[in-house]
């Protein structure tokens, strides 16, 4: 059984009387219990519709969605679940505690549980001094941790953060990443939309890129870093001083170290430059591909994509 589960996701917007805009296009994606799910794409992909749709927040034209097993349009999927929205607005003169008193009595919980494990939380996401304040002198950023906090104040099974790192500083970040992988280590699934792809390429066992609505990739972080290489780097002993000024006037990259020298080669001259290397004698260590990060292949996916967001008619 999956934790999340979607199948043939279509979601279609009226605009006017006629013209209609596709938000989602025939999207199946499965979410394993107890991983960490990055969900990317630009601005208008369909990201935050995916979501309000998991949610039962608004209705798929077409296909269905499963949440432990159960149809999303059951309320009862959800009792399991801790949701932040993208921008979240909680009524501005509570407390913190106060508001994580309410959900965490919403869900049932007992009031010396909520304060213990409400008072914990807030240590960890640095909000001891502010526990007190009323939410309307908060910053975007406390806003954003103690929205992260009442998602996780009744030991939900399922994770759904739409865009949860907005507004925070780096401090902020690091304590939510450290937080998300806590929740993970607990045996529980994490299900988030992210602009910050290092965040992403961070914690996240898969993700899945949408564009236009449209699934272009699903697979895990390794799996995207490598989809189209261009370069490798070959891992040597010393590179004697004749050798290192002949590649580098051919434009080759060379590092060198006390114990071992880099070489960054393009693909289409590998063979060339393994050729030279033994032919001088040089001890080649290694050689792999290089790694690129999340935002080479992100935009990557994103250029292969002529346009996305269109409406149709």
């Amino acid at each position: 059984m999956y934790a999340i589960e979607i199948k043939n996701l279509t979601k279609v917007y009226s605009s006017g009387l006629k013209k209609k805009f596709l938000a989602i296009d025939d999207l199946s994606l499965n979410i394993d219990e107890g991983e960490i799910f990055g969900f990317l794409g630009p601005n208008g992909a369909g990201k935050s519709t995916t979501i309000k749709a998991i949610l039962g927040i608004i209705r798929p034209t077409s296909g269905e969605i499963f949440i432990s097993g159960k149809k999303s349009s059951d309320p009862s999927s959800r009792a399991k679940v801790g949701f932040l929205p993208e921008n979240p607005i909680f009524y501005e003169y509570l407390t913190a505690e106060e508001l994580l008193l309410y959900v965490g009595q919403t869900f049932g919980m007992e009031k010396k549980d909520i304060v213990e494990k409400g008072n914990r939380l807030i240590s960890q996401m640095g909000l001891e001094d502010a526990k007190k304040t009323r939410l309307r002198y908060f910053s975007k950023g406390m806003i954003q941790k103690i929205g992260l906090i009442q998602a996780v104040i009744h030991d939900p099974d399922i994770l759904i953060l739409d865009e949860p790192a907005s507004g925070l500083d780096p401090i902020g970040r690091r304590q939510m990443r450290d937080l998300l992988l806590s929740f993970k280590g607990m045996g529980k699934t994490i299900f988030f939309s992210s602009h910050i792809l290092h965040d992403v390429e961070t914690i996240s066992d898969r993700i899945g890129i949408l564009v236009g609505g449209k699934l272009e990739f699903c697979g895990a972080v390794s799996e995207v870093l490598y989809i189209s290489y261009e370069k490798y780097e070959i891992k040597t002993g010393k590179i004697n001083f004749e050798t290192a000024e002949k590649l580098t006037n051919q434009g080759i990259k060379i590092n060198g170290g006390q114990d071992s020298w880099i070489t960054t080669v393009p693909k289409d001259r590998l063979g060339e430059v393994v050729k030279t290397m033994g032919e001088e004698g040089i001890t080649i260590l290694s050689i792999e591909p290089t790694r690129r990060n999340l935002e080479d292949s992100f935009m990557e996916f994103i250029n292969r994509q002529e346009s996305y967001g269109e409406g149709i008619k």
